[in-house]
């Protein structure tokens, strides 16, 4: 396993290159056994965001995840959380994640917070391998795609794998509606 094509790339078992992980990304994957099970590609560090990678690449945006860290406090309490959600869609993160997170006010973190916490580069943020405090909310859709991009901790590789074993993973939680 751990071949999958999407677009342009074609993704080699991350058992193969661990040199392509971020470090924590590679701790998670080697813990939970799916070395084998999920792909990755090496890429241009420039075509790491999005819109890039869609337009660039061939990738569909149905195929790709964004994976943001969000926040908020309850009682001066911070609570953080992953949300993975297809590039198609956006967190709802006023009303859903917000109930979730059982918060008055939920947000994104600003960029070098959510580096700083994941130990992740910008760009490369993915939902393997993040603090286990951390709930990972991850939308239905995510879970059903067939083969899905995410972030591999670093700018210059990306993830592919089957969007069901998201929800295999520690922490996560699969959600309807997380995404509009």
């Amino acid at each position: 396993m751990g071949t999958f094509k999407l677009g342009s790339l074609s993704s080699v078992p991350a058992s193969g290159r661990p040199d392509l992980l971020g470090g924590p990304t590679l701790r998670a994957l080697a813990a939970a056994g799916l070395l084998d099970d999920v792909g990755v590609v090496e890429i241009d560090p420039a075509l790491s965001d999005t819109a890039t990678t869609q337009k660039e690449l061939g990738v569909e945006p149905g195929s790709l995840a964004n994976c943001v860290v969000v926040g908020g406090k309850r009682e001066g309490i911070e609570r953080l959380a992953a949300c993975v959600v297809l590039a198609t869609t956006r967190a709802d993160i006023n009303r859903v994640v917000k109930r979730l997170l059982d918060v008055r006010k939920a947000s994104f973190l600003p960029m070098a917070r959510a580096t700083e916490l994941t130990d992740m580069e910008y760009g490369g943020i993915t939902p393997i391998g993040l603090p286990s405090i951390w709930p990972v909310l991850v939308d239905r859709r995510v879970v059903e795609t067939d083969v899905v991009l995410i972030g591999s901790g670093v700018r210059r590789s990306k993830i592919l794998l089957p969007g069901a074993l998201l929800a295999r993973l520690p922490g996560v939680r699969v959600i309807d509606g997380l995404a509009e």
